[in-house]
């Protein structure tokens, strides 16, 4: 929750997608003595950009990278999620940890616009979460079944990471995610100059939710199975939970169609 604008530094590596088990993690490949990632799900990053290839406007306006940029990205929609290309400014709210307080981050807030179960605030430095903007004329997330706790599909150089809708953000920009998101991406997570400057698809899953909140598990085994669904094109419509509203195109795998308990998410204040 913070209007910043950061020098960048492009970082990220090239990596090979895999196809891992539902819910599952499994090295993927890259350059000789990088860091091993991990590809998180089984639908390929590729899959997910062909399926967001071609926009259809849902915001009335479009949204800066950052304070003092043209306003160029539109958030975009289907009848499953919506979704928008962008940089990654990293969000260091929430929980003061060593690596997200007031030392590390000279702009850092001990809150996030939700909370997990038992009423604390997210913790940026272990739960991968996303930040939306601020609801506006540009734009209402709340209007498209986007609210704390629903399930987004990261997209960056070849690699898929599941996260929640976990804090809200200045009105007129977009692009922003957890310390914890960035650095499963490889991108720097550093509050003060990390990120990355563009090529991050966010897709989130209407009407998704990760139950609760700050369960990695559950926000995986959600957008695994939606972002099957949504790559076949079968029409998600989630409902709370990820429960899907109508078949997939195809048989889902054994264990995976298991009911999410819906639960309450607390939502603070949006700074609207």
């Amino acid at each position: 929750m913070r209007a910043k604008s950061l020098t960048l530094a492009a970082a990220g590596l090239a990596l090979l997608a895999s196809t891992a088990p539902a819910a599952a993690a499994r090295p993927s490949s890259g350059a000789p003595g990088a860091p091993v990632l991990r590809q998180e799900g089984s639908v390929l990053a590729a899959d997910l950009l062909s399926r967001v290839r071609d926009c259809t406007q849902v915001s009335t306006g479009r949204y800066r990278t950052d304070a003092g940029a043209p306003a160029t990205i539109p958030v975009c929609g289907t009848e499953e999620a919506v979704f928008w290309t962008a940089d990654m400014d990293i969000d260091c709210d929430g929980r003061p940890s060593p690596q997200c307080n007031s030392g590390t981050d000279p702009l850092f807030s001990d809150a996030t616009a939700y909370t997990q179960s038992d009423g604390r605030y997210l913790n940026a430095a272990t739960l991968p979460y996303i930040v939306v903007p601020g609801a506006s004329g540009i734009w209402d997330h709340r209007a498209h079944g986007v609210r704390g706790g629903a399930v987004a599909a990261v997209v960056y150089q070849g690699r898929v990471q599941y996260a929640v809708v976990g804090d809200t953000g200045p009105t007129g920009i977009i692009g922003e995610a957890s310390y914890a998101t960035a650095e499963a991406l490889g991108i720097r997570p550093d509050p003060r100059g990390g990120g990355t400057p563009s090529g991050v698809t966010y897709i989130v899953f209407k009407d998704s939710r990760a139950t609760p909140v700050e369960s990695h598990a559950s926000a995986v085994e959600v957008g695994d199975r939606l972002a099957r669904q949504f790559v076949q094109g079968a029409g998600a419509g989630a409902g709370a939970g990820g429960a899907p509203a109508r078949p997939s195109a195809r048989p889902e795998a054994e264990g995976e169609a298991r009911e999410i308990v819906d639960a309450e998410i607390g939502e603070g204040g949006e700074g609207d």
